[in-house]
C-alpha cells in the first residue's frame, strides 16, 4: 500500500498546481491589462502582473531544472511583457499546466540540486516533489498578495484564491460541528 501511495503523490501533487494555476487564468481573464498592469504604492508599487510574473518565472526555472537536475530559481527571464499582458500570462500558466499534465505520469522524487541563493553559491540536495511543495507554497503566497491588489481596483476573487489548503482544511474542520 505505501509505494502504491508513493507512486501516486506525484499525480495528487501536480493535480494541487493544476487547481491554484487554474484560479489564476479565471482572475486574470477578468482584470484586464489596466488592472492587471497597475502599480500599487500601498502594495511596495507592485502589480498583479509583477507578482503573476515572478510565480510563471519560478514554474519555468523548476521545469527547466527538472531536464538540468540542477534548478536556479534566480535564473528569470523577466520578461516585461509577462507583466503587462494578462491574456500573455494566461497562456504561459495554460503552458505551464500542460507540461505539468505531460510530467504527472512518469514524474519520480527524483534528486535534484538547488542553486542557493548564498554567497557561497554552492548547490544543495533537493527533491522533485520537495520543490513542487515549494512552488505550491510560494505560488500561493503570491496569490494572496495579487488577491489584496485585485480588492484594491474593486475586482473580487474567489474565495480561496491565495488560500493555503492546510488553511482551507482547518476552516471546513471548523465549520463542520456548527452545521451538525
Amino acid at each position: 500500500m505505501r509505494t502504491a501511495m508513493l507512486s501516486a503523490l506525484p499525480v495528487v501533487a501536480i493535480d494541487a498546481h493544476l487547481a491554484v494555476l487554474r484560479q489564476g487564468v479565471r482572475l486574470l481573464a477578468t482584470l484586464g491589462d489596466g488592472r492587471y498592469a497597475a502599480r500599487h504604492p500601498l502594495c511596495f508599487n507592485a502589480s498583479i502582473g509583477g507578482h503573476v510574473r515572478h510565480v510563471i518565472d519560478h514554474y519555468r526555472s523548476f521545469l527547466s531544472g527538472l531536464e538540468e537536475g540542477e534548478i536556479d530559481y534566480e535564473k528569470r527571464d523577466r520578461d516585461p511583457l509577462v507583466e503587462s499582458r494578462a491574456d500573455y500570462a494566461s497562456g504561459l500558466i495554460e503552458a505551464i499546466a500542460g507540461r505539468l499534465i505531460e510530467l504527472a505520469p512518469g514524474l519520480d522524487n527524483r534528486g535534484l540540486q538547488l542553486c542557493a541563493e548564498t554567497a557561497t553559491g554552492m548547490a544543495t540536495a533537493t527533491t522533485a516533489l520537495r520543490e513542487l511543495e515549494f512552488l505550491l507554497s510560494h505560488t500561493i503566497h503570491h496569490y494572496a498578495l495579487v488577491a489584496v491588489m485585485a480588492r484594491l481596483q474593486g475586482c473580487e476573487p474567489e474565495p480561496d484564491f491565495g488560500v493555503a489548503p492546510s488553511t482551507l482544511r482547518f476552516q471546513q474542520q471548523q465549520a463542520a460541528p456548527c452545521a451538525r
